[in-house]
């Protein structure tokens, strides 16, 4: 994951909409190092690496991350044509738009 892109979701975060969620994101991306982000009340904090015990995990190219966070790729769509691939709580996997909410 590129810097701008971790940049762009550390600007997007809406704490509120995060209010109160417990959760890790794993991201494997099949092009660049595997990230995570943990959210804790309202907080964001982004690392490099695999987490222990991921509340979700997706699977994608970066250029599809782009693509969800600009809204040009449906995560449905992605997620049914097989660019997005997720294991584990798959329903929070529909709320990263909420939570980096387009500008």
């Amino acid at each position: 994951m590129s810097q701008s892109t971790l940049d762009t979701l550390t600007s997007r975060f809406d704490p509120q909409a995060a209010s109160g969620m417990d959760e890790v994101f794993q991201f494997h991306f099949d092009d660049a190092d595997s990230h995570y982000l943990v959210i804790k009340d309202g907080e964001l904090s982004v690392a490099e690496g695999e987490h222990d015990d991921p509340s979700v995990s997706l699977s994608m190219s970066t250029a599809t991350l782009k693509g969800l966070m600009t809204g040009e790729v449906n995560g449905m769509t992605a997620f049914m044509t097989g660019k997005l691939k997720a294991t584990g709580n798959v329903m929070l996997a529909t709320k990263l738009t909420s939570l980096f909410p387009a500008e």
